[in-house]
């Protein structure tokens, strides 16, 4: 299945919003050779597969998702809510590599 002919190429460079760079990002890398992404709300797996590989020029073996709900937090007087985030977990073909990080200084 061609995954990136069947998808308009503008939407897939909106598809990943950003890299998530935290320590269990940087340890789910290292152990299963997957990258994490923040993604759009309504970003499916095939979309988000297909925008990786157009980006990044690299094979996907497979796409986890995840919904994380935004906390309700105060300011001030009023209270506040952060917006909800969709985390892609992208698993890489073995022998495959993306580094999204230069080397820390």
């Amino acid at each position: 299945m061609s995954s990136s002919k069947q998808f308009d190429e503008g939407r897939l460079m909106k598809v990943l919003v950003a890299p998530v760079v935290s320590e269990k990002a940087t340890m789910v890398a290292e152990k299963s050779n997957a990258v994490t992404f923040k993604v759009l709300q309504d970003a499916t797996k095939h979309e988000i597969k297909a925008a990786v590989q157009l980006m990044f020029k690299v094979e996907v073996k497979g796409v986890s998702v995840v919904n994380t709900k935004g906390k309700a937090k105060r300011f001030g007087k009023s209270m506040g809510r952060r917006d909800n985030v969709r985390k892609a977990y992208v698993t890489l073909q073995p022998g495959q590599e993306l580094h999204l990080t230069g080397e820390a200084a």
